[in-house]
């Protein structure tokens, strides 16, 4: 026990020891229903006031993986898992043994070294579970389409945004995109035009450019 502390306690494991522990504790609260799944994509998306430049690299580097539409916090909890798996026992069975400098050296490279295999696994891992994802999505409402709501991230690009849109009681908030170089910013009227069922998101136009129609 002493010795399996020290290794995930110690570089180069703790970085990925620290996120995996992150992980585990955000699902613990997830369950308990303190915060929300989607809590993480939120501020990823520009809801919570974050850099929509960050969201727009994260959507787009999902999009290249294959998983498009898997949260995020299952993503980066198998990445961390896989990322500290490897880590681990590389730091158990060989760099304790080297020389503090090749071990400072080997520690770093064996770090970046590990997102490569953990990138590629969970990839490999997720592209099902994002499938079943699709799956499992309600039928998209037909009523849905022609609707009006309020732009409610910082904007909404070909690559994300959200809107607000009233349905009778406590409101639909949807992820929404625009056909380039359109763009809307928070409180902005728009209208649902399409849905694409794969990334579960809405085109619109502005709902001046609707009723001018």
């Amino acid at each position: 026990m002493t010795e399996f502390l020290h290794t995930a306690l110690t570089f180069p494991t703790l970085p990925y020891s620290i996120l995996l522990a992150f992980c585990v504790v955000y699902w613990l609260l997830a369950a308990t229903g303190l915060v929300d799944i989607d809590a993480i994509d939120g501020l990823l998306s520009g809801d919570g006031g974050g850099d929509s430049h960050h969201a727009t690299d994260s959507a787009g580097l999902l999009a290249r993986l294959g998983l498009g539409g898997v949260p995020i916090m299952i993503v980066l909890t198998v990445l961390s898992f896989f990322g500290w798996m490897a880590t681990y026992f590389v730091h158990l069975l060989v760099l304790q043994h080297l020389p503090a400098p090749l071990r400072l050296l080997g520690g770093i490279a064996t770090l970046v070294g590990a997102l490569v295999p953990g990138v590629f696994v969970t990839s490999l891992l997720l592209r099902p579970v994002r499938k079943l994802l699709v799956k499992l999505r309600p039928p998209v409402a037909p009523s849905l389409l022609g609707r009006a709501g309020t732009v409610i991230s910082p904007e909404v690009d070909a690559n994300q945004g959200r809107a607000e849109f009233a349905d009778g009681g406590a409101g639909l908030i949807l992820q929404v995109r625009v056909v380039p170089p359109e763009r809307f910013v928070r409180g902005d009227r728009v209208v649902l035009l399409e849905h694409d069922a794969n990334a579960n998101t809405y085109l619109v136009i502005s709902e001046s450019q609707f009723n001018a129609h």
